[in-house]
């Protein structure tokens, strides 16, 4: 029997796809990472970008003050959008979740 399909708003499939597009940031060699993408000078500034989104609304969730992932590097990139991932998900709601994965699937998109 197929396995059931998930929720756009469960956290499950937040971390999906925030972990199998910082699987294809981490795979990716350097000219790669480092090649423009509309919007962004880069696959790994894009990627950036996304990991401090989630990061952001994670903390404004969690009623934390906000601070800004460092730009540590391409290859930094996969594991910060890990972190962000895995932190958004424990504590976003139905609608920040819907609007995270959206972001996710976008940036995945835009990085091919």
């Amino acid at each position: 029997m197929p396995a059931e399909p998930l929720s756009p708003t469960d956290p499950s499939a937040l971390l999906d796809a925030v972990n199998h597009l910082a699987d294809r940031l981490r795979s990716m060699p350097q000219s790669r990472l480092d090649g423009a993408v509309p919007g962004h000078p880069s696959r790994a500034a894009a990627g950036l970008a996304l990991a401090r989104q989630l990061a952001t609304t994670a903390l404004a969730l969690a009623g934390q003050p906000p601070h800004e992932f460092p730009d540590v590097g391409p290859f930094a990139v996969g594991d910060q959008l890990t972190v962000a991932g895995h932190e958004l998900a424990a504590v976003a709601d139905e609608p920040h979740l819907a609007e995270a994965i959206a972001a996710v699937r976008a940036t995945t998109a835009l990085i091919a």
